[in-house]
């Protein structure tokens, strides 16, 4: 059903200024129609907000909103978003005049006759919204990215209409309350305390927020201003060891951040919060950055791994308060322009906070797999999409914008050099500060500092999915090489060619030869190969810059010094796995052959990685079980071993995934009730956790007293919660973990999103299957009631925690059955399915057993 109303529409040329009729259709969420119009309508927003939290969890949030804004003409109805049931509108006033409440279709409608050129004011009583609200019974935190911040109070909202905030907030007086701007003042009244803010900078509205809870603070200046933390962690040793690496992080992503861009930090302040459920890794709000509290506190064990994910992590969020915050994406179809952008940075601040760690390395380990995972697939998406409501804006989000498009970024970086980059960068900041501008203004810019063809480098980089296939021809004469061709075609199976630069590494007896190569064209002739001996081998992508499936190199991987050349033939071997060019017996064989000398922890977390999804992926039945003492006890002597801390963890973790036979289970149980210690190996609560679990899952006699005795033994209240919920998913009992999915198909059961993907993994587990199996067309069929409920990571992580763990026949026909039922389903939920079943679909037709 369709609303049409009558506007009168301004027209955007410059040289004709004559008003023109115009219907514009009203539907549910926000088209880009509406916004397009909006945005000539409406300016100089300001949100003033009063939100009454009560004791009581279940109880609405009365709260009240004034608006005050500027509009270019009185002769259009202004439209406001509220995604809510009308009953939580209790009053409308226009310019001080009661009006009806007409609200329709997520949109509340201003009657034009009530508006005036130029300054206005609405007032609207009601009561918040609880889709984004996420309420606990100690704490609550609002989550309004890319469009949710309607779902919590009447508002425009788009990202290009910006607004500045006054928030006051009446909670609980254990409460405390952050937000993105500095309190004033805090009034009493009774059991509440009442506290007013101070106007926040301009920002869009899915960068508004508050968390509100009973939290521990730490208040810290660390080198610019004083920083305030809010937290629930209670682990005494993980807050001494984790307080001054977080705010240390920050400073030196600040200051990175504002010697790179030539802005100074461009907000009043950067405060921030850790959350125990948190659904992402981190919220870029505005003056009031969320994070995941597991990410951020580790403690002394901790693998340089996770200190470098958590650097990145916090790196990545100051990086958007230039790029995002400060410069925001017009539309949400270049969402992926600010999460590049800090994904990039990101890893350009980890040099002098890292020192020690190859960067190389890590970027490549970080963006190269998880890209590859989406990008191979049919589900496979271009860089920029598309997008005509922001209602599907949330669906744009996955592993293409946030690691394949650093892959571009550096690139493009080598294609117009470091000094011209980042001229071009700086322009882009100093021209779009406090405002709003697309990929193709920067491409624009980028475009005019460089001889190449920027905006054709696009079409194919950034306006198309997929990657490359590299070949080679090679001919010898006289043990020299007489010609060196380098091919490319497109796996998708379309014309594209993309141009980039890698390197080879041409294997003698005593020196490798690196040889850089650029390539623009289907078939590319190497002339600084030719006139040189036959090498031993050939190692392709020598240096990890090149983006594609290469050549296979399957000998001695191992034995490769190069750390970046190791790891990437690592990488293409699991790649030519998938592409059926080896088995994944043989790719099985050299992974644990690799691990059992590799001592570069990035490496060993990637072949750790690969191995557990080769063997429950990818392995025929008869080869799985005659693998699994072998793998078991090769794992369990390597953490024997005199290894570094990192690397016992990674080892740890990986025996844990895979040692479910007799002895292994026995391994694992001596480990949880401490009667088994591993040198350089320390196990904390979320470790001893994680055993309990897997405990279960593998049938341990004494699972039932290992849980309960686990939930005793937790200290942290967050975790014991989880923990506690978590239970029926680790029960034995089938018809427990059965009721318990069918719960799952009632939204209010679904609002711990990282609780419900846990609880997915441990029901559709590899070993569970012939009783989960049930539950896959349940999973199918909930996939778009989650989208509309849930945030924008859940429904592929929904999908990937439980359809995902499948690889069989059975799951393929399920897969085809509904796909056949549903052959007008939502295009892009469609994508989200086909990148989580393409195991499935390689592991019928493409890998080679």
């Amino acid at each position: 059903m369709y609303k049409y109303l009558l506007f009168f529409c301004l027209s955007l040329s410059i040289a004709c200024k004559k008003e023109q009729n115009k219907l514009l259709k009203i539907t549910n969420g926000i088209s880009l129609e509406l916004a397009q119009f909006r945005k000539q309508q409406v300016s100089d927003v300001v949100y003033n907000l009063n939100f009454s939290i009560p004791l009581k969890k279940e109880d609405p949030i009365p709260s009240e909103l004034k608006i005050n804004l500027n509009l270019t003409n009185a002769e259009n109805d202004l439209i406001l978003d509220f995604n809510e049931k009308t009953n939580r509108l209790k009053s409308i006033q226009v310019n001080k005049i009661n009006t009806p409440i007409i609200h329709t279709m997520e949109h509340i409608i201003i009657d034009k006759d009530l508006l005036k050129s130029g300054e206005n004011t609405i007032d609207i009583n009601f009561d918040a919204g609880e889709l984004s609200l996420n309420r606990n019974k100690e704490y609550l935190y609002t989550l309004l990215v890319p469009d949710r911040a309607s779902t919590l109070f009447p508002c425009f909202d788009q990202p290009n209409i910006k607004a500045h905030y006054n928030l006051t907030i009446i909670a609980p007086k254990d409460w405390k309350v952050l937000c993105g701007a500095f309190e004033k003042q805090q009034l009493e009244k009774g059991d509440f305390i009442e506290h007013q803010f101070k106007q926040t900078d301009k920002m869009s509205t899915y960068l508004f927020s508050f968390v509100a809870g009973k939290f521990n603070e730490n208040n810290t200046n660390p080198g610019a201003f004083n920083m305030r933390f809010l937290f629930r962690e209670s682990d005494s040793t993980k807050i001494k060891e984790s307080l001054a690496a977080i705010f240390n992080t920050h400073q030196n992503s600040l200051e990175f951040l504002e010697e790179y861009t030539q802005y100074k930090f461009p907000f009043q302040k950067m405060d921030f919060a850790s959350l125990p459920p948190f659904q992402y890794g981190g919220m870029e709000h505005t003056g009031a950055i969320q994070y995941r509290e597991s990410s951020l506190f580790l403690d002394e064990n901790a693998t340089q791994t996770r200190k470098l994910n958590r650097a990145k992590l916090i790196a990545h969020e100051t990086s958007h308060m230039w790029f995002g915050n400060l410069v925001t994406m017009r539309w949400f179809n270049d969402v992926w322009m600010k999460e590049v952008f800090a994904n990039f940075m990101a890893d350009k601040i980890m040099n002098p906070v890292f020192p020690e760690i190859n960067h190389d390395l890590g970027f490549m380990m970080s963006h190269y797999p998880s890209a590859y995972s989406e990008d191979r697939t049919k589900g496979s998406n271009p860089i920029r999409q598309q997008l005509d409501n922001l209602k599907n804006a949330g669906s744009l989000y996955g592993r293409i914008i946030y690691n394949k498009a650093p892959i571009m970024m550096r690139q493009l970086e080598l294609l117009l050099g470091k000094e011209n980059f980042q001229k071009g960068t700086q322009q882009y900041i100093a021209t779009y500060a406090n405002d709003n501008a697309d990929w193709n203004d920067l491409v624009t810019i980028f475009d005019d500092l460089s001889p190449k063809d920027i905006k054709q480098w696009s079409k194919v980089w950034v306006n198309s999915p997929s990657r490359p296939i590299i070949s080679d021809s090679i001919s010898y004469n006289d043990g020299k090489i007489s010609t060196f061709n380098i091919h490319q075609k497109a796996e998708d199976k379309s014309n594209n060619t993309w141009e980039q630069s890698f390197a080879i590494g041409l294997v003698y007896k005593d020196e490798i030869k690196t040889i850089h190569v650029d390539v623009n064209k289907h078939t590319n002739t190497i002339n600084e190969a030719i006139g040189l001996p036959i090498p031993k081998e050939i190692i392709y992508n020598y240096n990890g810059l090149g983006y594609g499936i290469f050549p296979l190199n399957t000998t001695d991987i191992h034995l490769i010094k190069n750390d970046v050349a190791r790891g990437h033939s690592y990488i293409n071997l699991y790649e030519n796995m998938l592409h059926g060019n080896i088995t994944p017996l043989n790719t099985f064989n050299l992974f644990l052959k690799g691990i059992q000398s590799e001592k570069n922890e990035l490496i060993v977390n990637y072949l750790s990685r690969g191995i557990n999804a080769i063997f429950w992926k990818f392995l025929p039945k008869e080869q799985h079980h005659k693998l699994l003492n072998t793998t078991e006890s090769t794992v369990f002597k390597l953490l024997q071993k005199k290894l570094p801390k990192n690397i016992k963890k990674t080892l740890f973790n990986l025996y844990c995934n895979l040692a479910y036979n007799e002895t292994g289970k026995e391994n694992l149980f001596r480990l949880w009730n401490k009667t088994l210690v591993i040198d350089n190996l320390t196990l904390n609560e979320t470790d001893l956790i994680k055993l309990a679990t897997k405990l279960s899952i593998y049938k341990h006699a004494k699972s039932e007293e290992i849980n309960k005795q686990q939930l005793e033994n937790i200290k942290n209240k967050d975790k014991k919660e989880r923990f506690l919920w978590l239970l029926p998913t680790l029960s034995n009992n089938e018809k427990l973990r059965d009721d318990f999915m069918l719960s799952l198909k009632e939204a209010k059961n679904r609002e711990k999103e990282s609780w419900v993907e846990a609880a997915l993994a441990s029901i559709h587990h590899p070993l569970r299957q012939k009783s989960s199996f049930k539950h896959l067309k349940l999973c199918l069929d909930l996939l778009e009631e989650i989208q509309l409920t849930g945030d924008i990571f859940f429904p592929k992580n929904w999908l990937t925690s439980s359809l995902g763990n499948y690889t069989s026949k059975e799951a393929n026909e399920i897969v085809q059955e509904f796909l056949n039922k549903n052959k007008n389903y939502n295009p892009i939920l469609l994508k989200k399915l086909l990148i989580v079943v393409d195991d499935i679909d390689r592991s019928q037709h493409k890998i080679k057993l």
